[in-house]
Parts: structure tokens; C-alpha cells; sequence
């Protein structure tokens, strides 16, 4: 049976730092508009109700920043994502900030808690602190570390309070056990930017990182090759693309943490459709495209959607199988 691409819009941003990410999705719609394009009235579509209005209350979780709406809004987006993979679509994920992702693996282990999911991360940041780490409590830095079930309390900074223990356990057991994915079954591609706590976790895991320069030198195609192979145990992927995996300085600072020297476009083309045709994928996300931080007009989210374009007809004919 054909699966059908299905749009999933979640434009929460309480996760990161600044705001501006919720409007992230518009962005890409308008540069679809722009080029004439009918990407987003092509397919099906599901609007994640958000709570971003919670930015303007009180909150008492210093290092887990807005963590009971995060958690109220991965539930949602678990449910959305678990509903699209039980009707047979193919759930393309559209989100504000990278906290979203704790909903969006949950969803995929709730639709098909007996198999193996490994995840291929494609960031500039490794985004697997804790409460008990984080230097910022912004959550958009933290979904791995949840999906992991990894506190790394060796290199704890934080003395967290019992509300925050608490929900942090909670997004852990979002819609199913903790420990949704297993180290070995993580990838890194691009990630340039991190702090101490999270590269002691990262080596202590040996989790694979395939840097910029790696697979310039090595060539995209083996890296990929490479990280296919280590995750053949695994009987689906899902894609996390934060575009501030793509170079700063080229491209704009229309993202929450731009980073330079990332890859090209062109790069993450060729990583995601080498991945995509490893016929495991079975979910895709975007996140992190701001516009209010663009100092290119809405350059970010038109190189995103040009990244879309590229990849869609892959992901249809992989839907056809």
C-alpha cells in the first residue's frame, strides 16, 4: 500500500534560548510561495496546538526551562506522530525547537515498540545535557539525553529541584519505557559545538560524530556508507535535520545557535538522500529555522526548503515500496 507523506506542524519554541522558532514553519511556507511552489497544499497536514503563550508566566525550573509545557507538548506531538505511523503515512515533522524531539521519538517507539530505532542526528550541537548539566536550562539541548536515559550525573553542575526531577522522568516515559534508543544506535553528523559535559558523555557512550572535515576528506558517500552499516541492527531511522548544522557565515543566522563552518547545502543533500535510500527511514524532522534572527531576509528557510525539494521525490518513491 502506498504511504503518503504526511505534514506534521509543530511550531512550539519554549525549548530554546530565544524565541522566534515558531515562526519557523511560516517561513518555509513563504519561501515555498515564493518559488511558485504547491509543496504544502501536496499533502495531508496535522497543526500541533502549541503553548507558547507560557513564555509570559512564571517559571520555577531554572534548569529545565518551561519543562511542564515541554512535556504536555512532546505528549501531543508523540500522539501525532504514533497516529501518522499507525495510518501508514510517513510523518515529516516540522518543528519550532529541538526539544520536540523527545515527542517525535516517542511517537515512532509507540507505533512500533518491538523494533530497533536508530537515530541520525544532523546538528551542529550534540543537544545531550541534562538538568543536571545544562548550563543554560534551555530544553531544546536535552532531548538525546531523555531518549538515552543518560543524566551524566558524574559531571552534575546543578542542584535540580523535585518538580523538574520529576518531569524529567516523565519526558523520559513518554508514551512508553525509558531508553527509547541505545547509544549504539545514535549517529552524529556536523556536530561542532559543545561543552565539556556533553563530550565526556558523548566519549564515555562512544557515540560517532562524523564531523564537517571527516567527510569532506573521507567523501560524504563512505562516511555514510560507514554509519549505515554501524546501525544495521537497527530496523528504522528516523532524521533529526537542525539547520544550524549548515554554515552560519555562507548561509545566514537565521537559527537560534547559528555555528560556522558547517556544511554546504549541497552536503546535506547528498548526506540525507544517501541515508533516505537506505530504505529504513521511516520519519523525518526539521527544526530550528528562525526568521526573526535572519540577516538575509529569509535565506535560511529558503536553502531549507530548497534542502526539501531535493529530498521529497526520494522519500515518495521510498513510500511506494
Amino acid at each position: 500500500m502506498k504511504k503518503m507523506i504526511e505534514l506534521i506542524k509543530n511550531r512550539s519554541d519554549i525549548g530554546a534560548g530565544t524565541r522566534g522558532s515558531d515562526l519557523g514553519i511560516d517561513a518555509i511556507e513563504i519561501a515555498a510561495i515564493n518559488k511558485g511552489s504547491q509543496y504544502f497544499i501536496n499533502y495531508p497536514f496535522v497543526d500541533v496546538p502549541t503553548r507558547n503563550n507560557s513564555i509570559y508566566q512564571n517559571d520555577n525550573h531554572p534548569f529545565g526551562k518551561h519543562i511542564q509545557q515541554i512535556y504536555e507538548q512532546c505528549k501531543q506531538v508523540a500522539s501525532t506522530v504514533e497516529d501518522s505511523l499507525s495510518a501508514g503515512n510517513f510523518p515529516l515533522v516540522f518543528s519550532g525547537d529541538h526539544s520536540s524531539a523527545m515527542g517525535t521519538i516517542s511517537g515512532i517507539k509507540s507505533a512500533y515498540p518491538d523494533r530497533t530505532l536508530g537515530v541520525i542526528w544532523v546538528d551542529a550541537h550534540a543537544d545531550i545535557h541534562s538538568p543536571y548539566t545544562t548550563p543554560s536550562g534551555n530544553m531544546h539541548g536535552m532531548p538525546l539525553a531523555a531518549m538515552l536515559n543518560e543524566d551524566n550525573l558524574s559531571c552534575s553542575i546543578n542542584e535540580i529541584d523535585q518538580s523538574t526531577q520529576e518531569l524529567w522522568n516523565k519526558l523520559k516515559r513518554i508514551a512508553g519505557p525509558v531508553g527509547k534508543i541505545k547509544a549504539d544506535h545514535l549517529i552524529y553528523f556536523g556536530v561542532r559545538d559543545t561543552e565539556e559535559p556533553e563530550d565526556i558523555v558523548i566519549n564515555r557512550l562512544e557515540i560517532k560524530n562524523y564531523r564537517v572535515e571527516e567527510t569532506r576528506q573521507r567523501g560524504i558517500k563512505p562516511c555514510v556508507a560507514e554509519a549505515m552499516e554501524r546501525l544495521r541492527d537497527c530496523d528504522m531511522l528516523y532524521i533529526s535535520f537542525d539547520v544550524d548544522s549548515m554554515d552560519s557565515e555562507l548561509i545566514s543566522d537565521g537559527t537560534g545557535t547559528p555555528v560556522p563552518k558547517g556544511f554546504l547545502p549541497k552536503e546535506i543533500v547528498l548526506i540525507l538522500e544517501e541515508i533516505i535510500r537506505s530504505e529504513k527511514v521511516v520519519c523525518f524532522e526539521i527544526v530550528e529555522v528562525n526568521p526573526l534572527l535572519d540577516n538575509k531576509g529569509n535565506k535560511m528557510a529558503e536553502v531549507a526548503f530548497s534542502i526539501l525539494e531535493h529530498i521529497t521525490p526520494l522519500i515518495e518513491l521510498k513510500s511506494l515500496r
